[in-house]
């Protein structure tokens, strides 16, 4: 059965005594038979006994389906000296309790084929000695996950430990059934991971910055990913991450640190190579202990899992951090807590710190915990709805005093404000980008005020009518004169008259005076009245004016009266007359009145709306990103201080067609912004000049947000006698576009092209080249293409963003190339490189980088500025030079059967000493044109039989070694004559290929050699030790076979003897003996032999018939295995002849088939028959001492006798003339057979053959 590496091993084949283990060692050489199943073997599942859910039993295409499954992690896994490694194995589809057992062993690399026994869950034996010690002290162990599962634990790996590792499973079924081991490769590579940071102590202040570098380096030949963070320990405490790079490129922060990093407060840069650069921009007193970094090297397992190989930690650094006073108070006063429904009333929030003017704080001020307003560090007030339209109206003021003070104004009690007031003061933090965080918080004790109503009636008493007296009575003597503080005023100004009486003599009682208004129509009004008992009251068209102060008239002197018009408007305007009249006490002590006095004077009252204009200018109508500009906002006329304008720009965003207000310069000099002006408000300042109302909208870093049209639009407002304001007027100013331009590129990108030849598996190394780029600050996006001539456009392999984020392209996610690309940002800034690791022939084409310049805009915001591609690398992939050789040496080589022929094929040079090599043997055979294949080696190591194996049984005599690396050689054992031809040899050399696919990259043929196969000489050489003989009648005659020389040791052999007469010698055989001699001579060359076989043994020592004439007369002995006799009982006359042995030599073929080789007949035996009867004789001849005694005792009575048989026996050899050999020397000797009887008396014997006598 051909073994094939993925046999499966059954459980009685998997573990044998430990008899003859070495236990404090390596243990010897298995000898021991090994079982396999075939993956040809269809076997069919058995149910499983006891009601157990049985195992998998759907297998996958090219696996026996099989009960029990024992499955191992996939391999092979890189792992680092020192780790900690485990592997999981499990077993499905068993019978059995439960729990199963599991048992770990390996196989070194230095010896494949033995096991070494690790650990076992059932056996505390069962380690090894060279595992025990680390078994005993827990650093190998096996954890059980479950009952079918199981970890294998090594805690230290070593780099002994590394080879194949098999996980077995004892078997509990009722049969074996399935699978019983699984094995995985662990290949353990050295940890070259370097974590290196200088350990320090540095003393820093609160909201200094922190910058710390470390160095992280590997040497791992594997392709590897790291991961580095940043970590801060404090204490006990578990460490924070602060920031930290993920295996695949993300950045991430823990919990505490991610709004920071997300705010740009906690960056990681990567520096070169290996420089990671941590900076903390604001320390906090929370940051504060032992800030280190921390590497870890990943791998990618076959699972597509990642594995983190190996971490390490640097040196810490001691951070102290010495916070600042941020301690403050806040406090709220106010004047009074008992207001009229009218009053004004003022509250202040203070706030008591150090570096006010340094720190950020938000106020925010409350009524009856409704948010009235609330004001950012820019002290912009944004109140809510209610509160809004009072502050529109002038009853309601928010603003910030000094750094320290903000003040809530309520110039108009009601009723209804009656309540508690508070304010609540928040610390921010300024972030770099601009932003604002919120930390501490405090808000003073509540303010209760309460507001009244007005309970008092007023009543004024006008006169009736006035008395005059009549003419002829006193006379008045009194004039008046009205003089004013400007006779033209611009609304809004005051108007001051007096009215001064003078009299002729001594003022003679009382004056009464009414201020009078005639205005431009004629009509005449009241405003005040002074009666004579000093009573003043207002006109009816005056009374609530006056009674808000804008309108007062008062005795100055006993003899002049002032008239007060406080913000005046334009209805004012007219003819301002006093009429005074002069009262006197009668004798019946009325009052009557004297006379009365008249003057007047005009007032011209200009509008405030009048020439009112505004007009929007700036001298920078395009700017460039970042930049600032300008926008004027002229107000004509120049209206003093108290004329309060209120300006709001507003902004059109391009592409947009509606306005929308951006920020509100108020009449009360407040800032307030719009809904949608949340981009604008840190980056602009609005600004009032103090000689003017001239508003200038400044905005600084300027960005695509800010362009479009701008517009200011201004409200001229009067302020009423009862503190209400009144729109006079709104004028919008022209339209000014603003354009924001992106600043001109300078971006250039490297456009030369190169030529890149390299050979599969080597690393492609890409550059991109940045040459000139805008701004310092410019950051890339680098898009890698690859152009095939096959492809209209380039495919995108990997993009690169601006933020250093990683994006596969379709390319890179269809040819499977993740795994293999890395992708480096220099320490320049503006070089690039991709490589493009384990390169493959599929990768070549045009390669070529985008680069896309992107910059920050004012509002933090990432844009594409410009875009160019480089030049393009021509990417050339091909595989190795094929350098395969082999040997050519011809050769010719002649060979006998049953020997042993090598077959060397040399391999001189090859391509890669990772290439795997295909070794086939083939031959021509003589009269066969084509080639056939004798034997192959596959790459794999495994050994097939070729057609002409199957063919020439070549399977059990072909035999295969490799004495050392590029040198196999093929016996071929027991060589038979068929074997012979033409051989050589075929090597193919794989290569794999980068992805893992082995491909033939070369083949070559060796030089031939010519086999001949050849059967040994023959050797064969036979004779006779028997010469010829006469024998009596009824005797018995020998004939034996006697071989003399053989041609192989080995050789069987096939007798037969056979009688030889001529067809005349039968009609003769009734002659006497004398006369078939005399007649044999004339006739034996004319007459046709006949040859009769008497006996015949094969080479497998069966025997063939008997001849008829001596049917149960023969009996066969073999006396040596060269000798072999046959001896004829009870002789006849018709037994007379020439006999002779036919002796065939037989070889075992390599086939083990026995062919005879050769033939050989010895010489002719004549055998004489006597014809007799005589009782006499036979009496003698059954004594043998009367025998001698009457045949030799009486030697001179038998003198005559022997002279006699002399002289036949010489006659005889005469006869025979015919037999003998050159120069009369007989080929055949014949000798007296040792015969204990005579042929008178022979009885007829017992022919007695035994099997064992013939080989």
């Amino acid at each position: 059965m051909e073994a094939v590496g993925g046999s499966r091993k059954l459980g009685w084949g998997r573990r044998r005594a430990r008899g003859g283990e070495a236990r404090d060692g390596v243990p010897p050489a298995l000898t021991g038979l090994r079982v396999t199943l075939a993956e040809s073997c269809n076997l069919s599942q058995s149910p499983v006994p006891g009601g157990e859910e049985p195992g998998p039993t759907t297998p996958s295409p090219g696996v026996v389906l099989a009960q029990r499954h024992v499955a191992v992690q996939e391999g092979p896994l890189y792992r680092t000296e020192g780790s900690h490694i485990t592997i999981w194995c499990n077993v499905s589809g068993y019978q059995g309790p439960s729990e199963q057992n599991f048992q770990w062993s390996i196989y070194l690399p230095s010896a494949p084929e033995r096991e070494v026994q690790i650990v076992s869950t059932v056996d505390s034996s069962f380690p090894y000695a060279i595992y025990t010690q680390r078994v005993r002290g827990g650093k190998i162990y096996v954890e059980r996950v479950q009952g079918n599962s199981a970890l294998l634990h090594i805690t230290d790996l070593q780099a002994r430990d590394a080879g194949e590792y098999e996980c077995h499973t004892p078997s509990t079924d009722n049969q074996y059934f399935g699978s019983y081991s699984a094995k995985m490769n662990l290949v353990v590579i050295p940890d070259t991971l370097q974590t290196t940071a200088v350990p320090q102590t540095l003393h820093k202040v609160e909201q200094d910055p922190l910058e710390l570098t470390c160095e992280v380096t590997t040497e791992t030949f594997q392709h590897s990913h790291l991961s580095v963070a940043w970590l801060r320990q404090r204490g006990g405490e578990k460490p924070a991450e602060v920031i930290a790079l993920s295996r695949d490129f993300v950045l991430h922060s823990s919990s505490e640190y991610a709004q920071r990093q997300s705010l740009g407060e906690v960056r990681l840069d990567k520096l070169g190579g290996s420089t990671f650069r941590l900076t903390v921009f604001h320390l906090q007193p929370s940051d504060q202990g032992e800030f280190y970094c921390e590497a870890a090297e990943w791998i990618q397992d076959p699972d597509g899992s990642w594995y983190a190989m190996t971490r390490k930690r640097s040196e810490g650094t001691v951070v102290n951090v010495q916070p600042t006073d941020k301690e403050f108070t806040v406090r709220l006063e106010t004047e009074k807590r008992l207001y009229t429904v009218g009053e004004p009333a003022e509250f202040r929030c203070i706030l008591e710190a150090q570096n006010v003017p340094d720190r950020y704080f938000a106020v925010s001020w409350a009524f009856n915990s409704s948010l009235i307003a609330s004001m950012g560090p820019n002290a912009v007030p944004v109140l809510n709805s209610e509160f809004a339209h009072r502050e529109a109206r002038g009853q309601l003021k928010v603003a910030k005093e000094s750094d320290g003070v903000f003040v809530l104004k309520i110039y108009h009690l009601r009723q209804e404000d009656s309540g508690k007031y508070n304010c609540r003061v928040t610390e921010r933090e300024k972030t770099v980008t601009g932003e604002f965080i919120d930390k501490e918080s405090k808000r003073p004790k509540n303010i209760p005020i309460i507001v009244l109503p007005i309970t008092d009636n007023w009543v004024v008493k006008v006169p009736q009518h006035h008395q005059i007296l009549p003419q002829g009575h006193l006379e008045s003597s009194i004039s008046v004169e009205v003089a004013s503080n400007a006779s033209v005023i611009l609304e809004g100004e005051n108007l001051h008259f007096s009215c001064s009486v003078r009299t002729a003599g001594r003022p003679q009682g009382r004056f009464s005076v009414i201020w009078q208004l005639v205005d431009r129509q004629n009509r005449r009004s009241n405003i005040m009245w002074l009666d004579r008992d000093g009573t003043v009251q207002p006109g009816a068209s005056y009374w609530e004016r006056s009674s808000f102060g804008g309108v007062q008239m008062e005795q100055v002197q006993p003899s002049s009266f002032s008239l007060g018009i406080f913000n005046s408007r334009k209805e004012d305007e007219g003819q301002y007359e006093c009429h005074v009249t002069e009262w006197v006490r009668a004798v019946d002590g009325e009052w009557q009145i004297v006379g009365e006095r008249r003057a007047s004077t005009p007032v011209s009252i200009t509008a405030l709306e009048m020439g009112f204009a505004v007009t929007a200018i700036s001298r920078t109508p395009g700017v460039t990103y970042s930049d600032s500009f300008d926008l004027q906002c002229i107000i004509k006329p120049h209206y003093p201080a108290r004329v309060p304008v209120s300006v709001t720009w507003r902004f059109q965003p391009v592409g947009t067609l509606e306005f929308h207000d951006l920020v509100t310069f108020t009449r009360d000099g407040g800032v307030q912004w719009g809904d949608r002006s949340s981009s604008f408000r840190t980056r602009t300042a609005i600004e009032k000049a103090e000689s003017s109302n001239n508003v200038r909208l400044s905005i600084s870093r300027a960005s695509d947000t800010e362009a479009g049209k701008y517009q200011c639009v201004a409200e001229l407002w009067r302020r009423n006698y009862n503190n209400t304001w009144t729109r006079l007027a709104e004028r919008t100013s022209n339209l000014l576009e603003i354009r924001v331009l992106q600043p001109v590129t300078k971006l250039q990108v490297s456009k030369s092209k190169r030529t890149l030849t390299l050979v599969e598996n080597r690393p492609i190394q890409l550059s991109c080249s940045v040459k000139s780029q805008t701004s310092q600050n410019s950051h890339f996006a680098v898009l890698w293409y690859v152009h095939k001539p096959s492809d209209a456009d380039g495919k995108l392999i990997l993009k690169t963003t601006h933020s250093s984020a990683f994006e596969y392209g379709t390319y890179a996610e269809e040819e499977g190339l993740r795994s293999r690309l890395q992708f480096e940002r220099h320490v320049s800034g503006g070089l690039f490189s991709l490589t493009v690791q384990r390169a493959e022939v599929s990768d070549s084409g045009s390669y070529y980088c985008h680069v896309e310049e992107w910059l920050l805009s004012p509002n933090y915001a990432w844009y594409k500025l410009a875009e160019e591609v480089s030049g393009r690398t021509e990417v050339t992939v091909k595989q190795p030079d094929s350098r395969l050789r082999l040997s050519q040496a011809q050769g010719n080589l002649s060979i006998l059967e049953t020997q042993q022929v090598q077959l060397e094929c040399v391999v001189l040079n090859r391509t890669s000493v990772a290439s795997q090599l295909l070794v086939e043997w083939f031959v021509w055979k003589p009269n066969h044109p084509e080639r056939e294949t004798v034997a192959r080696l596959s790459r794999e190591a495994t050994f097939h039989y070729g057609e002409q194996a199957a063919r020439n049984n070549l399977k059990g005599r072909l035999h295969l070694e490799s004495p050392s690396p590029g040198v196999y050689r093929l016996f071929i054992q027991n060589v038979a004559v068929q074997d012979s031809g033409t051989y050589s040899c075929r090597v193919e050399e794989w290569l794999p290929s980068p992805s893992g696919v082995w491909y033939k990259r070369a083949e070559d043929t060796a030089g031939q050699m010519a086999v001949t196969v050849t059967r040994p000489d023959a050797a064969l050489q036979v004779d006779t030790v028997v010469p010829n003989a006469t024998v009596s009648e009824k005797a018995a005659f020998q004939l034996d076979c006697s071989i003399v020389s053989r041609s192989s040791q080995d050789s069987r052999f096939a007798v037969a003897w056979y009688s030889l007469r001529t067809k005349a010698g039968r009609e003769r055989d009734g002659l006497g003996l004398d006369e078939r001699e005399e007649e044999g001579d004339e006739e034996e060359e004319e007459d046709q032999m006949e040859r009769t076989a008497l006996l015949s043994v094969g080479p497998d020592a069966v025997f063939g018939p008997e001849g008829s004439p001596w049917e149960g007369r023969l009996r066969f002995q073999r006396l040596s295995p060269l000798l072999y006799r046959l001896t004829v009982l009870q002789a006849s006359p018709q037994d007379t002849g020439n006999y002779s042995c036919r002796v065939e030599e037989w070889l075992l073929s390599p086939q083990k088939e026995w062919y005879r080789l050769t033939e050989e007949e010895s010489a002719p035996i004549g055998i004489r028959v006597l014809d007799t009867s005589s009782t006499l004789q036979s009496i003698i001849c059954s004594n043998d001492a009367l025998f001698y005694f009457v045949f030799f005792y009486p030697f001179p009575i038998f003198g005559i006798l022997i002279i006699t048989i002399l002289l036949v026996r010489f006659k005889s050899r005469n006869s025979s003339k015919n037999s003998d050999g050159k120069n009369g020397v007989p080929l055949l000797w014949i000798k007296e057979p040792h015969l204990n009887y005579s042929p008178t008396c022979l009885e007829p014997p017992v022919l007695s053959i035994h099997p064992g006598a013939i080989d």
